[in-house]
């Protein structure tokens, strides 16, 4: 399908910006609402719901009730598993609207939800959906006459909050492990990006999730998300963000109920080169990993290490790579990027590449550029010669800017990949099997891709360290975040 026809398919999309509490849609309780704007082409896509107080409160009140009546969190892991491969079947039955939808509201290339976020989406849904019935309890060595009965049993009420680059896979990664352990769940989108969590909404109700369990409350961070924080029926929070506010739900879990949380928090994370690894697809993946969804990705590897003697070649290998991300209108189809998420985020993009480029040399891209009416788009940005101190070795950007520092030796390397409040993620390039042990060992990170970038899959935990956050998404460690253990102790002689 062409742009043209896209465009017209969005003329006929029926959005409805309303929360879904105890199966229905509502608009807010004070009927207010935020206006969406698409940020590939700045108009107008539907007026979303500004979640209360109060509609938190209710909807709280509807998944305690959902709970504690046990139609979910009674229902055998095997009945709730194949309402989550209903609902991965009803998501791909619905790839385009879903994929559509994300677009229109994120700014991503057409290509890219089609083939990756609906699809990855679709398959976390199905991972637990099939991972449900296959945990199993525990029956330890006890004292003779007595038998214990060791449990992972849900926690009650989950509030989830997720955030706008991959607003429909990480609500998955979320979502779908709370509701396999048979949570019932709470779900703040963000304001960007809330439409495909809505629909999502409807079709959980359509697979069979019974009414109650899964509700959506959209609205601002400050209302809805801090309601959920502060929530005393609220078991669980579980966050994908910013680490500032990841220390601001930690503060407000505390001092309400204690709730758990488990928090995805911002990164900063590193590729090292080394002058024997495969600089062609070093660099080329390294592109990747700094520019794809126009790297606004909490593991984006934003700073490359190179060793010295391979620096200026890595650079223009680099330079070339970048060529693939060059952004174009989103609805087209085509490869490349599409837009930042709104021009206020690509303004202040701008300015962090204006700034890195007066302290340093800017190599290659950071021009703004227009396309279908919204100046929201860069072209991706290198920059070299800045000091290791610099803001952009330590702030996350999150946007395609990419900063490249050379090394002398693995101890330099090293040093410098860890000289960061981040612990997310790590990217390691070389052709020799012990330095690729020895510095992946070393490296302070959740997740380390070696001779890969941002590495990662289903089977695998996703998180980080220090102010990474901390709990893990994805595999079967994620069920961690949403059960506990309960020990029932039988004395029978």
């Amino acid at each position: 399908m062409t742009a043209i026809d896209w465009t017209a398919r969005s003329r006929d999309l029926a959005i409805d910006g309303r929360a879904v509490i105890d199966g229905r849609r509502i608009e807010a309780s004070d009927s207010a609402t935020i206006p969406v704007q698409s940020p590939g082409s700045l108009g107008h896509l539907a007026d979303l719901a500004a979640g209360t107080v109060d509609d938190v409160d209710r909807a709280v009140a509807v998944a305690r009730r959902a709970f504690d009546e046990g139609s979910w969190s009674r229902r055998s892991a095997a009945d709730r598993g194949r309402a989550l491969v209903r609902l991965a079947d009803l998501v791909m039955a619905n790839l385009e609207e879903l994929a559509l939808l994300e677009t229109l509201d994120s700014g991503k290339p057409i290509a890219q939800t089609l083939a990756v976020d609906v699809p990855g989406t679709a398959d976390t849904f199905r991972w637990y959906g099939e991972l449900a019935d296959k945990r199993f309890d525990e029956i330890p060595a006890t004292p003779p006459g007595a038998t214990a009965l060791v449990q992972r049993v849900p926690l009650g009420v989950v509030g989830a909050i997720t955030p706008w680059n991959y607003p429909l896979e990480i609500a998955a990664w979320k979502l779908a492990p709370a509701l396999a352990s048979g949570n019932s769940v709470v779900h703040k989108p963000a304001t960007e990006t809330s439409l495909t969590a809505l629909r999502l909404a409807d079709l959980a109700l359509e697979a069979g999730i019974p009414a109650g369990v899964l509700n959506v409350v959209p609205g601002r961070g400050s209302v809805v998300g801090e309601r959920l924080a502060l929530h005393p029926d609220v078991d669980v929070l579980a966050f994908t963000g910013s680490t500032a506010v990841a220390k601001r739900l930690m503060v407000s879990a505390g001092n309400s109920n204690m709730k758990r949380v488990a928090l995805e928090a911002g990164g900063k994370s590193s590729n090292l080169v080394f002058a024997d690894a495969d600089l062609a697809t070093a660099a080329a993946k390294a592109a990747f990993g700094a520019f794809y969804n126009q790297g606004q990705v909490c593991s984006a590897n934003s700073r490359i290490l190179v060793e010295r003697r391979a620096h200026d070649e890595f650079v223009a290998l680099l330079t070339a790579a970048a060529a693939e991300y060059a952004p174009s209108d989103p609805l087209a189809g085509g490869d490349g990027n599409g837009s930042l998420i709104s021009r206020a985020h690509a303004d202040d993009v701008s300015a962090a590449i204006a700034r890195a480029a007066a302290d340093g040399e800017l190599v290659a891209g950071g021009e703004r550029v227009t396309i279908t009416g919204s100046d929201a788009y860069l072209n991706p940005a290198i920059v070299t010669g800045l000091d290791a101190g610099h803001d952009l070795h330590r702030v996350e950007v999150f946007g395609p800017l990419v900063a490249v520092l050379a090394f002398d030796d693995e101890d330099e390397a090293v040093r410098l990949a860890n000289d960061t409040e981040y612990g997310l993620a790590a990217s390691l390039w070389t052709n020799d099997f012990g330095r690729a042990h020895r510095v992946s060992q070393r490296l302070v990170a959740g997740t380390v891709s070696v001779n890969a970038v941002d590495a990662l899959g289903l089977t695998t935990p996703f998180g980080g360290f220090r102010q990474s956050g901390f709990g893990r998404d994805l595999s079967r460690h994620a069920l961690d975040n949403y059960t506990d253990w309960k020990t029932t102790w039988f004395q029978h002689g």
